[in-house]
């Protein structure tokens, strides 16, 4: 009886589901609201694959005038065969004049026979200690300004005639000789100097010698002669070349240099050795190789033989451009470029790129290579024949400017493998990632104003729409966020905001990756991609495959990130940007629901769901729910008239059954708003109408629709105009209904509905009516310590609704000593916390149970207990 009377001296204040009594903190806000501000999810915007491979698929923005073809003629003609010749490290000026050697009238009309190839080994042996093949690299104008030594007593001879001339004779006697030596002759950067010493038998240098008035040696400054036996002339006998000897003139070289030419010609010794080495190779092994591909017989021998040609010349270190007979093989393979087979051209692609071609050869094989991948059905053999790696090396070594066009095919061949899932972890496995990322670095250095901008956009396309599908595979996820590609794709960006291909790949890729947390982050970090995607919803608003994927990515980024919502809503024009782009596929929406409606009497199918401008709205609105979470974007979204205006006109054009989870997205949107209890709120203003689009939608079978329409009215009863409406329509009985949906999200929500009803002392009878006090302890039981929240929720409900009784029996009927004892068991701290959570769980969980049951469980507790005569003797029943 005391107990009563104190309580009577004290005013006791109802729980409000939303207390205003101070200002909170957004931390506070949001973890007593809970699930009353909710994040929005969504599914990916769906990327249909290209039916056709193509440099640029269908729908692109460039103009078959403005780009590269995909189809092309391909034939050995498109091959530059003078490219194929050795690599000359030193070009020099052509000279004015032709030198010519000339000897005795007797030798002009000699006749000069080659000597056979040897026929194996030994002979092989036999020969090569004969006969030294050219070593030292230059170019033909030293050949032809070398001089001559003849015997002494054909001086005045030398003396009276000019070089050119004493050459002549000689020069035409040798001449298909000389002219196939000069064919392999390599380069060297740093002598630029000709050795013409050629050795050969002794019998040989006679028959060559022969009808002379003497011997003779080419000779260069810095090298030993070679007698006509074969053997390296003393030193005494050589002299410089640039200067012809003359009576009275010492013919040794200076005995300080003489350390100089005993290295060269170790060095000499060497390169001879190698170039026999490789001469020998060449006619053993390589030689009947390129017999057989001269045949032409069938498509299988030719597949064959290019495969043991490539082994062949792996085993010779053949492959490269140091190779001396490297344009007599590529003049050969060009020639079957011409037979219509992709295993045969997979082959020669493969082998010729392997020779390191450059300049118009690159480019041709490059368009080999992507004709061949192309076509699907070789899939298979290319994935056999490994040409990724001969593609990816091109990336790798070649110059990026020079062969911007020929980078172009290699990156359309490579974007065309990975649209196959063998070829696409491969890539991941050799690296593929990490080259792309640094081609597309090497891109983006490239200025606007730069002369290969343009080109190497098209590049950029293909590059993009490769690193699209590889951001399917983890693997490649984790070095794409490794390797920074967040801000090189945002560089990409801002640099071709003018090219709709390359933003919508980027875009593509960014949406793909942002679905992950630690790229989203990486992403957010990134301060300028939310103008720049501000600036590409300005340009493109129609643009829808490029809309739809950048409001996905802002809903991604502003999902869980509170500082990702105050960057992006500090930017100018934020808002208003994503409101004009509602209003636009509002309008397009709605213009085709009613061309929906005008034919549906005509045999018109239903339109397909979600319709492209519904899908944006999808997207779209999830953006504005996700901003709202954060406390002062949220009243200000709240206070914005055309936000909340389309808002609520998507709730009265559209039923669930056309667009659910366009509808089920704008309820929570409205719910996250009308959070906010601001004076300048829309909402508020337009509660009542809001409450009665939510009539319909609690009405519906989805329950979903329904879950969502009990949030916004969680919210809207803290009006009491809305607890009106909900009294008058009777929508109270469907909350207690709801209780018995033994699903934690619906109770918790049907829950605010119910003790916001009962602040209203006029309105708390219809509890007892409908059975709500047993629903609610039930709920209580059910739910218990799993919910500390929920629990919290049920007992200020209670504690509402029993303000004006003076008798407990009477108040709780019959459910009065089953709620004492839940309300004691839930209050001993032994029995209530779960001790099987972990130690952060515990600590949650004690948190929660201190700060929110506890409180408000202690007074209820007492109230009952001031109130009841007795406490029934049933024992405790630990949770």
């Amino acid at each position: 009886m005391q107990a009563s009377k104190t309580e009577n001296t004290k005013k006791a204040e109802p729980f409000y589901w939303l207390s205003v009594a101070k200002q909170k903190t957004s931390s506070e806000i949001i973890n007593e609201a809970r699930n009353v501000l909710r994040a929005v999810g969504t599914r990916r915007p769906f990327t249909p694959t290209d039916d056709q491979r193509k440099l640029f698929g269908f729908g692109s923005s460039r103009g078959p005038q403005s780009r590269p073809p995909s189809v092309f003629s391909l034939h050995a003609s498109s091959f530059d065969l003078a490219e194929s010749r050795p690599v000359s490290g030193v070009r020099l000026s052509p000279l004015d004049h032709k030198p010519i050697l000339i000897t005795s009238a007797k030798d002009e009309d000699s006749s000069f026979l080659l000597p056979k190839p040897p026929a194996g080994a030994a002979e092989v042996r036999r020969v090569s200690s004969a006969r030294a093949c050219l070593c030292r690299t230059t170019s033909l104008g030293n050949l032809f300004s070398a001089k001559v030594v003849l015997p002494d007593q054909n001086k005045e001879k030398l003396d009276s005639e000019e070089p050119a001339m004493m050459m002549n004779n000689l020069a035409r006697s040798k001449n298909n000789y000389l002219a196939e030596q000069r064919s392999y002759t390599p380069v060297n950067d740093e002598s630029r100097q000709l050795i013409c010493n050629e050795r050969i038998s002794r019998s040989e240098s006679e028959d060559f010698m022969e009808g002379t008035s003497g011997k003779f040696s080419l000779q260069l400054r810095g090298e030993r002669g070679v007698n006509s036996d074969g053997r390296f002339a003393d030193e005494e006998q050589q002299f410089p070349c640039n200067q012809m000897r003359e009576p009275g003139i010492n013919s040794s070289w200076p005995k300080s240099s003489g350390w100089k030419r005993r290295v060269a010609g170790l060095e000499d010794e060497t390169r001879i050795n190698e170039c026999e080495e490789e001469e020998v190779f060449w006619r053993i092994k390589i030689l009947p190789i390129l017999h057989e591909l001269k045949k032409k017989d069938n498509i299988e021998n030719l597949c064959l033989a290019c495969t043991k040609l490539y082994q062949a010349l792996t085993e010779g270190n053949m492959l490269g451009k140091q190779f001396k007979r490297r344009s007599e093989l590529l003049k050969t393979l060009y020639k079957l470029v011409d037979i219509d087979s992709d295993p045969l051209c997979l082959k020669l692609a493969k082998i010729i790129l392997a020779m390191k071609v450059d300049g118009k050869n690159l480019l041709s094989v490059c368009k080999l290579a992507f004709k061949i991948c192309r076509n699907e059905k070789n899939d298979y053999i290319v994935q056999n024949d490994r040409l990724l790696d001969c593609l990816l090396e091109v990336l790798r070594n070649e110059d990026l400017q020079k062969n911007n066009e020929a980078f172009l095919y290699c990156m359309g061949a490579i974007k065309f493998m990975s649209g196959n899932a063998v070829l696409l972890n491969e890539m991941v496995n050799k690296g593929a990632v990490e080259m792309l990322l640094q081609l597309m670095k090497q891109i983006n250095n490239i200025k606007e104003n730069d002369t290969y901008f343009s080109e190497l956009g098209h590049v950029l396309v293909q590059l993009t729409a490769t690193l699209r599908n590889l951001a399917d595979l983890p693997p490649a996820r984790c070095q794409l966020i490794c390797g920074g590609a967040a801000s090189e794709l945002c560089v990409a960006l801002e640099q071709r905001v003018k090219d709709q291909d390359v933003c919508t790949y980027i875009v593509r890729i960014l949406s793909k990756l942002s679905s992950y947390n630690d790229f989203c982050a990486a992403l957010a970090d990134c301060s300028r991609c939310y103008i720049l995607f501000l600036a590409l919803l300005n340009k493109h608003q129609k643009q829808q495959d490029l809309v739809i994927r950048i409001v996905f990515i802002l809903g991604n980024l502003t999902a869980k990130n509170n500082q990702a919502r105050e960057q992006f809503f500090k930017e100018k024009e934020s808002v208003n940007t994503l409101t004009s782009l509602f209003q636009t596929y509002y309008e397009l929406d709605l213009n085709a629901q009613m061309w929906y409606h005008d034919r549906q009497g005509k045999g018109k199918k239903h339109l397909k769901h979600p319709s492209e401008a519904e899908d944006v709205m999808i997207k779209l609105i999830r953006v504005l729910a996700n901003l709202s979470i954060h406390p002062i974007i949220g009243a200000t979204l709240a206070a914005a008239h055309r936000v909340v205006e389309l808002l609520v006109a998507v709730l009265e054009y559209k039923s669930i059954d056309d667009c659910e989870e366009l509808v089920i997205n704008a309820a929570t949107t409205i719910s996250n708003l009308s959070y906010y209890r601001v004076e300048s709120s829309v909402v508020q203003d337009k509660k009542l109408h809001i409450a009665e689009m939510l009539l319909k939608l609690l009405m519906s079978d989805n329950m979903d629709g329904v879950v969502e329409a009990v949030r916004v009215f969680g919210n809207l009863t803290q009006y009491h105009e809305v607890c009106d409406f909900i009294m008058q329509k009777k929508i109270y009985k469907f909350m207690i209904a709801l209780l018995d949906s033994k699903n934690r999200d619906v109770c918790f929500s049907a829950c605010g509905v119910l003790l916001n009803l009962t602040v209203d002392k006029n309105k708390r009878a219809f509890l007892m009516e409908e059975g709500g006090i047993g629903k609610l302890v039930d709920c209580l039981q059910d739910f218990g310590p799993a919910d500390w929240q929920l629990s919290c929720l049920i007992c200020k409900t209670l504690w509402n609704y029993s303000e004006n009784f003076t008798s407990a029996a009477s108040c709780f009927g019959e459910d009065t000593d089953t709620l004492l004892v839940l309300l004691t068991s839930l209050l001993d701290e032994n029995l209530a916390l779960d001790c099987s959570l972990d130690r952060e769980g515990r600590d949650s969980h004690k948190l929660h149970w201190e700060r929110e049951f506890k409180p408000v469980a202690e007074k209820l507790l007492d109230r009952i207990q001031s109130h009841h005569s007795f406490l029934p003797a049933v024992p405790i029943t630990p949770f």
